[in-house]
């Protein structure tokens, strides 16, 4: 006796678009995790351009100034007339302390030499000055 099957027998199927789904989600997740991995040392300004500008290594203090003049020591906003007393209380004891300026191309030039002045003016205290390559 024979049962005859009228339906055929379909193939297996592999269904991928959920698989795909999933390598989206993981893609997005790994992006967005890389942006958060970045550095931030400073506030967002404008940085001037400089073809022989050099990465530091060390950056205990970054000083910010920005369009307006304000400025922001280590993100916190600091009086201009208390910087040098604020930089003397980061150095502590260290012999070689360096502070990255971080000026937006629209602050005038009187502003950062003064506060260039007043972090020269602390012992140990070394200079530089953040820029962007063109």
């Amino acid at each position: 006796m024979r049962i005859l099957d009228d339906e055929p027998d379909l193939p297996a199927q592999i269904n991928i678009v959920p698989m795909i789904d999933v390598i989206f989600a993981i893609l997005a997740f790994f992006i967005m995790s890389t942006l958060f991995l970045t550095r931030s040392e400073g506030l967002p300004v404008n940085l001037p351009q400089a073809s022989s500008s050099q990465q530091q290594q060390e950056s205990p203090a970054t000083l910010t100034i920005d369009a307006q003049g304000n400025l922001f020591l280590n993100r916190e906003a600091i009086d201009p007339e208390g910087l040098m007393a604020a930089i003397q209380d980061l150095q502590g004891d260290k012999a070689n302390f360096l502070v990255i300026v971080n000026a937006d191309e629209a602050v005038p030039h009187g502003i950062v030499v003064k506060a260039m002045d007043q972090i020269r003016q602390v012992p140990g205290a070394r200079l530089a000055i953040a820029t962007v390559k063109p």
